[in-house]
């Protein structure tokens, strides 16, 4: 199967092709069809990828296909690196991929742009296969890039709305001032080590060839600029909430399995590359500490349905990048496996509930819910207890992991971890109970027309439902098990780092603390909304956090608004007056010296004869004077 990779991204690119190039002649039901049927192929493909790699790592290997780039002594292939890491990864992207396919035949069964719509979705799993199976940074920079594009497409796909283009363009923008930390990191990868394939830069450093510790720093906090980009971390963080712009797959396909997810797992691959840079990893920490933390804490005064999962996705992506700063790769992977499965069906139900309230994404005027839509309060509340770590549900097996090796590094970090986990557990349940739970508020005419949601929408989210509950068994504890499947998966590919392990009592007491505070944050989340049924207007710190800590504000007054400043000085005055002032000037010069030049052909001979004489005197002067 390993000879047969290539099929797994030339599916959706065949599927984007067909209904990109026909999309306006396109019947609806054949292109929705065509773009999920591209994905569960790329889905079974994958999946006997996964099963000839699983247990036998030797089965692994790059699969190359031509040279890319050949000049001198850099050569840089077109080829793929099949292994543990990209199997669960390409497992992961066409598998949530394809329910989200499904997802969308109804959820935009009545857009115009319907086919449209289905070529980008499949641009954008195509883009993000090229970004996990290519074998080199260069080949992982070009379905980077790819993804961003796609999400570009996809974001402000209703583009007759100013606000959705313009979170479009915030969200390419940002992404390329990530893009280009990636880039000059990789161009220091080739400067010093003169190579961009894996199999070639990874054995270099594990076997301390050409290392050095200031060189690894660099290039590892340079890695980390375009993944804090991709993923969504402070300070380029802005844009995430905003790609809310886009259909509500969009969203769930962006915030749970794919692009936010590439910045984790550029940084996983590369974990040889962090291992040697002590100052980036602990960068990586901190950072993502800060960010799991203060997205939280605006999620918990948001009250748009989709802002919330969307500051949720940012603080659980800082989760990602604590487990990655500590040097636990393993345990942040196995948060997005779980975060793909609970936030994809979170997503998803929040787009079920949208579709049944004609639009309206605002909790202040839903409530009651579960009466009319059962499958989807089900399913929803399952994924809010995955997402807030109550045991037996996926979050709680790989959150756990990733606060222990927290504790282990540095018990500061598992506290800041802990308090983002809590609140977690509260916006989430606030969400729960002001959605689905008391008496409707919305107006009668919505009311009128609540329904469940079709099969297409509620099939995938029970699959997801699931996975958001089983999905976690993978990776036990050792309190439990010694045997943590999905670790012994990786080992031949990824590794914890350092010595992460915690003593039985620790691992169970620190487990215990963490359990019982959720279960509290979810009383509390449920008494709060109990009492809170009229929406006053915030004041002091709630106002602050309704307004996202006036980030945006402080981005505009800082950097936006001077940058808008100086190029409409630049425009008026050095483009307007000196360029295009020089420019036009030289054109003015000419007309006016030509237009002198033209008195001289006056027709009269005498005239000309006058002037060839003169003309001869002074040749002949020149002429004299030379000689003499």
């Amino acid at each position: 199967m390993k000879d047969l990779v290539y099929l797994v991204p030339l599916f959706p690119l065949i599927g984007f092709l067909i209904n990109g190039l026909f999309w306006k002649s396109m019947p609806k039901k054949v292109s929705g069809s065509l773009a999920s049927l591209t994905i569960l192929a790329s889905f079974v493909v994958s999946l006997g990828i996964f099963f000839q790699i699983n247990g036998h790592p030797e089965n692994a290997g790059v699969v190359p296909f031509f040279n890319f780039i050949d000049s001198g002594s850099l050569h840089i292939p077109f080829a793929f690196q099949v292994d543990a890491l990209s199997s669960l990864f390409l497992l992961i992207i066409t598998g949530i991929g394809f329910l989200i396919h499904i997802y969308s035949t109804a959820y935009m069964h009545d857009d115009a742009g319907y086919t449209k719509y289905f070529a980008f979705l499949n641009l954008f799993v195509f883009a993000m296969l090229i970004l996990v199976l290519g074998s080199n940074y260069v080949t992982m920079f070009i379905g980077w890039e790819g993804v961003g594009l796609a999400s570009y497409l996809l974001i402000g796909f209703w583009y007759k709305r100013n606000d959705y283009t313009n979170a479009s363009k915030k969200a390419f923008i940002m992404n390329r001032i990530g893009d280009l930390g990636f880039l000059v990191g990789m161009f220091l990868t080739l400067y010093h080590f003169g190579t961009a394939s894996y199999s070639e830069l990874f054995p270099m450093l594990k076997a301390g060839t050409n290392v050095d510790t200031g060189t690894m720093n660099a290039i590892a906090i340079c890695f980390f600029i375009g993944a804090m980009g991709k993923s969504a971390q402070i300070p380029l963080y802005t844009w995430l909430p905003d790609a809310m712009a886009g259909p509500t797959p969009v969203s769930a396909l962006i915030h749970a399995a794919t692009m936010v997810t590439a910045g984790i797992y550029m940084i996983a691959r590369s974990s040889a590359v962090y291992d040697l840079a002590p100052m980036a990893q602990t960068l990586v920490a901190i950072i993502g500490a800060a960010t799991a933390i203060f997205a939280a804490s605006i999620a918990i005064k948001q009250n748009d349905i989709k802002k919330v999962l969307a500051y949720s996705t940012v603080s659980q992506l800082g989760y990602m990048f604590l487990a990655l700063g500590v040097g636990a790769y393993t345990s942040a992977v196995f948060h997005v496996m779980t975060h793909a499965f609970f936030k994809a069906l979170l997503f998803l139900g929040s787009g079920s509930v949208i579709h049944a309230m004609g639009g309206e994404q605002d909790i202040r005027f839903m409530g009651g819910l579960k009466k009319k839509m059962p499958i989807t309060s089900i399913t929803f509340l399952l994924g809010c207890l995955a997402i807030a770590g109550i045991p037996g549900f996926s979050g709680f097996f790989s959150k756990d992991e990733i606060l222990a090796a927290a504790y282990a590094k540095n018990p500061v970090y598992y506290y800041v971890g802990l308090a983002g986990a809590l609140m977690t557990a509260f916006y989430m349940f606030r969400l729960y109970f002001f959605t689905f739970t008391g008496s409707f508020r919305g107006t009668h005419d919505q009311e009128h027309h609540l329904h469940e949601s079709p099969a297409a929408m509620t099939i995938p989210l029970i699959v997801l439902a699931i996975l958001a509950v089983i999905g976690g068994y993978v990776g036990l504890p050792e309190v439990i098990s010694h045997h943590h499947l999905l670790n012994e998966y990786l080992s031949p590919v990824v590794q914890n780092f350092g010595n992460l392990h915690l003593e039985e009592a620790t691992e169970l007491s620190l487990m215990g603390l963490s359990v019982t505070l959720i279960v509290a944050m979810i009383i509390w989340a449920y008494m709060h909304t109990k009492k809170n049924t009229k929406f006053g207007e915030n004041t002091g710190i709630a106002k602050v956090l309704e307004n996202k800590w006036y980030i945006d504000e402080l981005y505009d007054t800082v950097i936006v608004t001077p940058l808008n400043n100086l190029s409409k000085g630049l425009d008026k005055y050095a483009e307007r007056n000196g360029i295009d002032g020089a420019v036009n000037g030289i054109g003015r010069l000419v007309n006016w010296g030509s237009s002198r030049m033209r008195l001289l052909q006056s027709g009269q001979v005498g005239t000309y004869i006058f002037a060839m004489v003169v003309g001869v005197v002074i040749l002949f002067a020149i002429g004299l004077l030379i000689v003499g």
